[in-house]
């Protein structure tokens, strides 16, 4: 691993009495990320990697007492305190991850579905992510105990970040003016979706638009901009009309830096089947209609890029790790590794990588140096 990995992770407070330490903490963080990076999905399969590896391990970390066993790694790692292992995650992404302006940053929140314990009547597990769109990458997470509780992760979350610059696009949960005013405050801008939850809001842009929809929005100062996408028997067409002028919305004027407000349209058609879906936005941008249909769409990514790999690829659903803070950084752990392979240009697809990590020395290698460039 490089160097920028241990900077940040080697301050992390050990849980553990002092004279109860066998192993060093570091030790066991590092064997559970190289684990994990090489398709481990639990404390026995960490502990079995770790047998087979130890030479190879022992060229970054010591391992005096050899590999902790598998009671010992879930143990520590129930009882790692989640907060400070973000934060070192966070550190080490903006260490290594170069987000230049313009780049899309999207918030969104995953539910753990095997997560909930009903004995203990434990909740499942809903984790809040900030996912650097061009990059591919998590930038950061929290933990929310229930989606409705996205409200405040998100600016917790967010106080963490650097989004200078960047776009941050969320979801109409997180569509709140507090939100909005801390992403100005920080010197990002915002897409924002809007639904009922903001009615006041969602019916002054939505009466906006539909006032003169039937005549080509004529009368309006609209922008429009449109795109067309084809692929595996399917046409796509994604259409957004943006307009600036705010003076017939007063629900705008509460919204810190807001210039602009959208109206989305998506029209699918899978062969004589034709949907459509409409959203609207709400937004610092100025009038570039392009450039926020362009954030929208990035947004929409996270389920098939993020989401939906850490399911297939790390099989995240599955997981019935439960005890302590186990499955809060058990999750960060797999994003860890996500973000490792996605630093890596080979050209192979993720499950290929992994599988290739868990028999490949050099290639192992090869993707923990390639995450710190």
């Amino acid at each position: 691993m490089t160097p920028s990995f241990f900077d940040h992770f080697s301050e992390l407070p050990d849980p553990r009495i002092e004279r109860c330490r066998q192993h060093e903490l570091l030790d066991i963080v590092f064997l559970s990320v190289c684990a994990v990076l090489s398709g481990a999905d639990g404390w026995e399969a960490i502990e079995e990697f770790g047998e087979a590896k130890l030479a190879w391990l022992r060229r970054y970390v010591p391992f005096t007492n050899g590999i902790p066993r598998h009671d010992t790694i879930a143990r520590v790692m129930s009882r790692l305190d989640p907060e400070a292992l973000q934060r070192s995650f966070i550190g080490w992404m903006q260490a290594v991850v170069q987000v230049t302006a313009g780049e899309v940053i999207a918030i969104d929140g995953k539910t753990l579905r095997r997560s909930f314990d009903t004995a203990t009547r434990k909740a499942a597990l809903h984790m809040v992510s900030a996912w650097g769109c061009a990059n591919g990458v998590v930038l950061g997470q929290l933990r929310t105990s229930e989606k409705s509780n996205e409200i405040t992760a998100i600016p917790s979350l967010l106080e963490l970040l650097d989004v200078r610059g960047c776009i941050v696009t969320i979801d109409a949960m997180g569509c709140q003016r507090a939100i909005a005013e801390q992403i100005r405050a920080k010197r990002g801008h915002y897409v924002l979706a809007v639904k009922e939850n903001q009615r006041a809001l969602l019916e002054d842009i939505r009466d906006y638009f539909e006032a003169d929809a039937k005549n080509g929005y004529g009368g309006l100062k609209v922008a429009y901009h449109e795109e067309t996408d084809s692929g595996h028997g399917r046409i796509e067409v994604r259409r957004c009309w943006q307009s600036a002028d705010l003076r017939w919305m007063p629900a705008t004027r509460a919204w810190a830096g807001a210039k602009s407000v959208a109206r989305v349209e998506s029209e699918r058609h899978i062969g004589e089947r034709v949907t459509r879906e409409v959203r609207y936005y709400i937004s610092s941008l100025g009038l570039e209609p392009g450039q926020l249909l362009g954030a929208v769409r990035s947004h929409w990514s996270i389920e098939n890029r993020l989401h939906w790999v850490l399911d297939m690829t790390f099989r995240e659903d599955y997981s019935r790790v439960r005890r302590g803070h186990a499955a809060q950084n058990l999750t960060v752990l797999r994003r860890m590794a996500l973000n490792i392979c996605r630093r890596d240009q080979s050209g192979k697809s993720n499950p290929s990588k992994i599988r290739r990590a868990s028999w490949n020395d050099d290639f192992r290698e090869q993707l923990l140096l390639g995450a710190g460039r």
